[in-house]
């Protein structure tokens, strides 16, 4: 099929979109799961966010269990939560979605230096510490799909993925249980630790 060099539809956001899934037990579910936003584009403008779910299953929130939201920029969270995160598999129906910590960020950092070998984002407020690294970095590939693959299943996606081999997550210097995993992914065997760069979700026509 020819490739269309325009997609004609509405763009929804563009940014980066790093995520991190850990089992704590590789023949159970995700002990943790973590996506980070970092927006350049979004009806809600720019900012930087981050979705810690320490207990997924449960209804609770931090300091009870790490269940937290941090960014600077509430309204574009909220529309990214509520219409990408929830949908994703990793997230769609997990209690702790729902009943989430809100904090405001009060200042936020990013660590590439030693890209390929690591990659860091720090996100700071008056109560938390965030702190996501990926290690082990490897060969980035390209992906392009449309509505029937795209995680929400209402969208086309394009973005620069690279896996990651090793990852942690870190709250107020406190690792979160768990170990990366594999998963299939657009018909690969590939870590639950990945850098997502230049992501950008359309609503086709």
């Amino acid at each position: 099929m020819q490739r269309i060099a325009v997609n004609p539809g509405s763009v929804e956001w563009s940014g980066e979109n790093p995520g991190i899934y850990l089992k704590s037990d590789p023949d159970k579910d995700y002990s943790v799961v973590a996506v980070f936003f970092r927006i350049v584009l979004s009806p809600h403008g720019r900012g930087v966010g981050a979705v810690i779910l320490g207990a997924p299953a449960s209804a609770s929130a931090y300091p009870d269990v790490p269940n937290m939201c941090l960014t600077d920029n509430r309204p574009m969270m909220e529309y990214l939560v509520a219409n990408f995160v929830s949908k994703f598999p990793t997230f769609a129906g997990q209690k702790g979605l729902d009943s989430m910590s809100w904090h405001d960020v009060t200042d936020s950092k990013q660590d590439n230096r030693n890209m390929p070998h690591s990659f860091s984002e720090e996100l700071l407020s008056d109560a938390v510490r965030l702190q996501m690294t990926w290690k082990g970095i490897k060969a980035p590939m390209a992906v392009e799909v449309g509505p029937e693959a795209s995680a929400t299943k209402a969208h086309d996606m394009y973005a620069v993925f690279a896996e990651a081999t090793d990852a942690c997550i870190t709250i107020n210097g406190t690792n979160l249980p768990g170990q990366v995993a594999t998963r299939q992914f657009f018909g690969q065997t590939m870590s639950t630790a990945f850098l997502a760069l230049s992501e950008t979700w359309v609503t086709p026509l």
